[in-house]
């Protein structure tokens, strides 16, 4: 199995890093290149725990598509999608975030193995690892871009949070107001 890691400095709020990391019209976005975009399951707005999302996109000069589920969601800490349906044969990616003194530390893993044996093993260690590492690259680059400008407002604002389940011990969290997120009126 193959190891990616790479760290992101975000000078921006940990919650607003963690919940932009969520949206699937940002990761569209990152993805323009491949002419990705997002065909079923959540297809804008933000992806919260146990949902899909599948992306279509031109890699490697071919339609690929790609289905991930959020398999685990902590709060402003974590997630984790894992490919249910694709070209991988095993693909997941953490995301952790911290909070650091003047902005946010986002780490991402992705582990992956392709298939096909020795060929797999032989396309990875070519140009599949270069690749991905060069998508990630791309996508953290526009993240950070977005969330160091007032560009963040457009995939944020008017979103309905209460999607993201995001407890904080008995509240619940279901709006973003102007410091961060708010108390749900319901808790």
């Amino acid at each position: 199995m193959e190891r990616i890691r790479r760290e992101t400095w975000i000078d921006a709020p940990v919650e607003r890093c963690f919940l932009l990391s969520l949206s699937v019209d940002l990761h569209t976005a990152s993805a323009h290149s491949s002419r990705e975009k997002a065909v079923a399951g959540v297809t804008t707005g933000l992806i919260s725990k146990g949902e899909t999302v599948t992306f279509q996109g031109r890699h490697f000069g071919l339609n690929l598509k790609h289905t991930s589920r959020i398999e685990v969601l902590r709060p402003c800490s974590h997630f984790r999608d894992i490919m249910i349906s694709g070209h991988f044969k095993h693909f997941e990616h953490d995301h952790y975030f911290a909070a650091m003194n003047d902005g946010t530390r986002m780490r991402d893993e992705i582990r992956f193995s392709a298939p096909w044996g020795i060929l797999g093993r032989l396309a990875t260690k070519t140009f599949l690892r270069r690749h991905l590492t060069a998508f990630l690259a791309k996508r953290n680059a526009l993240l950070k871009q977005v969330l160091e400008s007032e560009e963040w407002h457009q995939y944020l604002d008017g979103r309905s949070v209460s999607t993201v389940v995001l407890p904080q011990g008995d509240v619940t969290l279901s709006g973003w107001g102007e410091t961060g997120l708010v108390q749900s009126s319901e808790s």
